[in-house]
């Protein structure tokens, strides 16, 4: 199907624009803390269940204890399984990835950039800040006519 996209005639020349844009590349992944990708276990806390009667159960026990630096209670189930309740706000132990999104802005519009700058924001606060700024400047025009 092929669509034609309906555009409101520009007022001004190409040059008096600029576009700010949110997109993802489809083909990168990259690997992503908890929270950014809403994490279930971050958001509630998680318990795992570990069988130290097995050798794979105590060293599972033993990094937990040890080295996994995350905030726990302990407690025996009447089985002699170790259950262990972690707190939410931390990071679980899955390895997560996310799409990162770019935050774009240039000069133009649809037809083109003519001046072929390009800058891409680091952080969305900083793009949302950006686009603010860029309207407290076009109502600051429109003001003075």
């Amino acid at each position: 199907m092929n669509r034609s996209v309906n555009r409101i005639a520009p007022l001004h020349a190409v040059q008096a624009y600029q576009t700010y844009s949110i997109s993802q590349r489809p083909d990168v992944l990259v690997r992503a803390a908890c929270q950014q990708v809403g994490c279930g276990a971050w958001m509630n806390g998680w318990e795992s269940t570990i069988d130290e009667t097995t050798a794979q159960g105590q060293a599972q026990a033993a990094y937990i204890r040890s080295h996994s630096g995350r905030t726990f209670r302990e407690q025996r189930t009447a089985v002699g399984l170790t259950v262990f309740r972690f707190e939410p706000h931390q990071r679980c132990f899955a390895e997560h990835k996310t799409n990162p999104e770019v935050y774009g802005v240039r000069d133009g519009d649809w037809r083109g950039n003519p001046t072929g700058r390009v800058r891409q924001h680091q952080r969305p606060a900083d793009w949302v800040e950006d686009f603010g700024e860029h309207q407290l400047r076009i109502a600051d025009q429109q003001q003075k006519g």
